[in-house]
């Protein structure tokens, strides 16, 4: 079970840090867009840390499901 423990951590660590990677950005396709018209990769920016962030407590789920959630 602690190995379990281990992983759900590492999964959760992972989903913050992701989700501050999204917010940032979001923000910076703000900025670029109140500047002019942003190159396209600036705009998808955001998709890949949200893509991954969606997975990640999709993860989770099974460890939740099991019971063995961390409190």
């Amino acid at each position: 079970m602690n190995n379990n423990s281990n992983w759900n951590s590492w999964i959760r660590q992972t989903h913050r840090w992701l989700s501050m990677a999204f917010t940032l950005t979001v923000i910076a396709n703000f900025v670029a867009m109140a500047r002019g018209t942003p190159p396209a990769w600036v705009t998808y920016s955001p998709l890949l840390p949200l893509g991954v962030a969606l997975r990640s407590p999709l993860d989770a789920l099974p460890a939740d499901a099991a019971g063995m959630h961390v409190q």
